[in-house]
């Protein structure tokens, strides 16, 4: 028998989703081809596993989890292989939304730098919070750490963006 085609909404929900798993992955990766590669790698698992979606359930933090476990995969074979990241690729944008300004585009430009030298764990966990502005609890489930992890991983994130950024404790909100 062949598989069973994920309903409309599911389809419908998991399209609404696209931006900010691309927004997620392009954190991930430093490289808005290889975050499209990433989100497209995880629509389709997503599709081919959509019986192990459990409805009701927040289809969000399934999705980043999905785009995590791919992309910390293809970082495993990455390291098997000997392939390097290139650090003149690794950038964050907003694709012009927010920072019009020649300082919001300079320190913009900056806090792209300064996140890309994050350890993993702290860009992931700053990324959902920061940039997806989901909820201490809801990045734990997504990424399946204790809420302290999260919590500490962000604390280190944040110490070590400020000041790479120019920034005082005091001016953090």
């Amino acid at each position: 028998m062949p598989p069973q085609l994920p309903d409309a909404r599911f389809r419908t929900d998991l399209v609404a989703l696209v931006p900010r798993l691309r927004r997620f992955a392009y954190s991930l990766t430093g490289s808005l081809q290889d975050a499209d590669d990433l989100v497209q790698g995880a629509c389709e698992k997503a599709l081919r596993n959509a019986a192990q979606f459990e409805p009701g359930t927040r289809m969000d933090s399934w999705m980043y989890r999905i785009v995590q476990t791919l992309w910390l995969d293809d970082r495993r074979k990455a390291l098997r292989r000997g392939t390097a990241i290139d650090p003149e690729d690794a950038r964050l944008s907003d694709q012009g939304k927010a920072a019009n300004l020649p300082e919001d585009r300079m320190m913009l430009a900056q806090a792209r730098v300064a996140m890309a030298d994050l350890p993993e764990g702290q860009r992931e966990v700053l990324s959902l919070v920061a940039i997806e502005g989901l909820t201490y609890r809801e990045v734990a489930e997504t990424l399946q750490v204790p809420i302290g992890t999260v919590m500490s991983r962000l604390s280190r994130a944040r110490e070590a963006l400020l000041p790479k950024l120019g920034l005082t404790q005091g001016r953090r909100q």
